[in-house]
């Protein structure tokens, strides 16, 4: 990120919460046809570096190496891989902007829910490209919020889907970019870009409560909050009533919830 980039979720430990379980299997399962034995890979924008971590166990012997710019994620990162005795990943503060390596370095270079949050995608993606190896890949994938829907149709749910839509845009990035993915890997100079979608969907009691519960308590303490109180989407009021909101649907048997995402693996000239 930049200097003007501004994070919208902000890394509350509610934010940090629900990164932390994700996998290649959830978020990234377009890739794995892709993922061989001995690659090498960078995780641009790698959060607490659950999905780091999965992409290391899949390549091993190869190695992993995750970047973001927050350091005390980064932190969180390395202690997650160290608690699991996963040896081949590495992580650091850095930015996608900027990436410390040269030319031609990886097989892979991934980020996930990353280029939603920043002001100049078409750059980053660019960046990314320039450190893939010639033949080489980089994939991204991304949530399109505007096309998310649940059940029951609770007022407070409706009032967050506009305030973070609003919150999303007001710091410069774009909540629906997913849909943008395969023109912005083209417009960096992608030789060749495949496109798919995939869907987060939560039901069960366990993803209700996981998902429910912890926008409930994003809705009122992380920066997904201030940003919504600065851009005017939301009062303090009507954040407490989106909590409640989140917390009743988490709380119902019949509630499902559901968001589209693009991806696309783009591939590096030679």
């Amino acid at each position: 990120m930049v200097s003007r980039d501004r994070y919208v979720h902000g890394h509350h430990e509610s934010v940090v919460r629900s990164h932390a379980v994700r996998t290649v299997e959830d978020s990234a399962a377009y890739l794995i046809p892709h993922l061989t034995a001995g690659m090498h890979v960078l995780d641009v924008g790698c959060g607490p570096g659950s999905i780091s971590v999965d992409l290391a166990e899949r390549v091993f012997p190869g190695f992993v190496r995750g970047i973001d710019v927050e350091p005390a994620i980064v932190d969180r990162a390395a202690e997650h891989a160290a608690d699991l005795g996963v040896t081949n990943v590495t992580f650091e503060t850095g930015s996608g902007y900027e990436i410390d390596a040269p030319d031609d370095s990886y097989d892979l270079v991934h980020a996930h829910q990353v280029l939603q949050h920043v002001a100049e995608p078409t750059r980053l993606f660019a960046e990314m490209l320039r450190v893939a190896r010639p033949g080489g890949l980089v994939a991204a994938r991304d949530a399109i919020y505007s096309g998310a829907s649940w059940y029951p149709e609770l007022p407070g749910l409706g009032e967050w889907h506009t305030a973070y839509l609003t919150a999303a845009r007001s710091v410069g990035g774009d909540p629906d970019i997913g849909r943008r993915l395969r023109a912005i890997a083209l417009d960096a100079g992608a030789e060749t870009v495949e496109s798919s979608a995939s869907i987060w969907s939560y039901s069960s009691d366990a993803e209700r409560e996981h998902w429910g519960l912890t926008w409930a308590e994003r809705a009122t303490e992380s920066d997904f909050a201030v940003r919504a109180i600065e851009a005017g989407a939301a009062n303090a009021e009507e954040l407490d009533a989106i909590s409640r909101s989140w917390r009743a649907w988490s709380e119902d048997s019949r509630g499902w919830f559901a968001i589209p995402h693009g991806e696309v693996i783009a591939r590096k000239r030679q």
